[in-house]
């Protein structure tokens, strides 16, 4: 009985293996799938808490499972990207790109590895490849050309954004960069011109086509589409600067007098265009008196200028017609305007006295530039030449002696001066110091002739 009962449990251990395996073998066995995921858990924890290099044993462990995971890849692209092992994370999420090329998380994995190292140049490839997932990556492209220096590649796509979705500011600041570079100048006139024909009512792109015009000194070009924008947009204040050209072609100087008003008072308007009409009306007031009045009320549109003395350069332009009277009121308001003590316009004004006989008011004027400028021989000269003229020679000589010794290397500025000091001498009545200093004056005048 006893062997039949043994016999009998041996058959039902020999029928149930599991209950055999389980004796010999206590921990359980688990399955992959379940090791994956227990591993992968396992890295997302550890990437939280910070510690990657554990987070990193786990996916490798992961890898080995499933060697063909995107997302294992592209978490240890994470993971070395967060260690700044760079060519590491790169390539793990590369892996992952070739695995799943459509997932757009494992490119832009890629992306962040190029810029935070920099390398543009890899950088556009792959934002190329962001766009076929949304077209938003056409901005990022835009300052990758601009940190490339692919200032044709930057412009053209440029342009097509503005086209499409209207212009930024960050765009608007790269084009001036590019446009600052000559060579670009003419790719965006042609762009301009193609945005007016496609967009007539569009102010914007005159107002930059004149502004590129004016910047490279083609004033008619610049005239020209401003009469174009007068034609589409009779309201702009850039319409103005057409319609003041064209009264002025038709003498209708009050509608002129109007129009340059208004591009005069423009906060908008480029200073280049406000300098042209300027001229312009100049020309047009020297042909017609009357409107000297409006020419005046012009100039003080200019009063906080830095660039450009505009009293001065009017001054200017009348002393070389030889209209003398209008020459010395210009350059009295720019020294009032400006600063007393602008030698340049001073000399200037001080030729003019001279052609008028004014040797009273130039001897007053450049005695007094005499003290704010002890070391310029120019005003001795003048101061001198008034005193040999108003018959006070003493005053002269002892002016022109004093004023000798500043000149330096001027060879025209030493013959006048020992011209007038000849003058003195001879007011005097030292012939023989008058014959000394004409023949300096002579002998200086051989020498500079040679």
């Amino acid at each position: 009985m006893k062997k039949t009962v043994l016999f009998f449990l041996f058959l039902v251990l020999l029928c149930n293996p599991a209950v055999l395996l389980a004796q010999t073998e206590p921990e359980e066995i688990k399955p992959e799938t379940d090791k994956f995921q227990d591993y992968f858990y396992e890295s997302l924890k550890q990437k939280g808490i910070e510690n990657y290099d554990k987070a990193i044993e786990a996916l490798e462990e992961c890898s080995k499972i499933e060697s063909n995971d995107a997302t294992v890849y592209s978490e240890l692209g994470k993971n070395y990207l967060a260690l700044k092992k760079y060519e590491q994370a790169y390539n793990s999420f590369e892996k992952a790109t070739q695995i799943d090329p459509k997932n757009k998380w494992f490119w832009l994995g890629m992306y962040d590895v190029n810029y935070q190292t920099k390398n543009f140049n890899r950088a556009i490839v792959v934002v190329n490849k962001l766009i076929e997932f949304d077209e938003i990556y056409k901005e990022d492209l835009v300052s990758l050309y601009m940190n490339t220096q692919q200032f044709d590649k930057a412009l053209s796509l440029i342009n097509e954004l503005n086209d499409k979705t209207g212009k930024s500011d960050r765009r608007e600041l790269y084009k001036k960069q590019i446009l600052s570079q000559g060579k670009y100048q003419n790719v965006e006139i042609d762009n301009l011109i193609d945005q007016i024909n496609k967009n007539p009512k569009e102010e914007s792109n005159y107002v930059a086509l004149i502004k590129l015009y004016s910047e490279n000194n083609e004033a008619e070009k610049a005239f020209e589409i401003t009469r174009k924008l007068e034609a589409e947009i009779p309201t702009s204040e850039w319409a103005q600067v057409g319609l003041f050209k064209s009264y002025l072609d038709l003498n209708e100087g009050e509608k002129a007098v109007n129009s340059m008003n208004t591009v005069l008072a423009s906060a908008k308007m480029d200073s280049k265009i406000k300098h042209r009409i300027l001229n312009e009306f100049l020309i047009f007031v020297d042909r017609n008196p009357q409107f000297a009045p409006d020419l005046e009320k012009a100039i003080s549109y200019f009063d906080n200028d830095d660039n450009v003395d505009v009293a001065k350069e009017i001054g200017k332009y009348y002393h070389n017609k030889k209209q003398w009277d209008k020459a010395i009121h210009y350059y009295e308001q720019a020294i009032k305007s400006n600063s007393v003590d602008d030698v340049e316009t001073n000399l200037f004004l001080f030729q003019v006295y001279i052609e008028t006989k004014q040797f009273d008011v130039l001897a007053k004027k450049a005695t007094a530039m005499v003290e704010l400028f002890p070391t310029q021989p120019n005003f001795y000269y003048f101061s001198g030449l008034a005193y040999n003229q108003l018959k006070q020679f003493k005053k002269a000589k002892e002016m022109l002696e004093m004023g000798m010794d500043y000149v330096i290397e001027d060879v025209v500025l030493e013959i006048n001066f020992n011209i007038q000091l000849g003058e003195s001498y001879n007011g005097l009545g030292d012939l023989k110091k008058k014959e000394l200093y004409f023949s300096k004056a002579d002998e200086l005048l051989k020498t500079k002739n040679k």
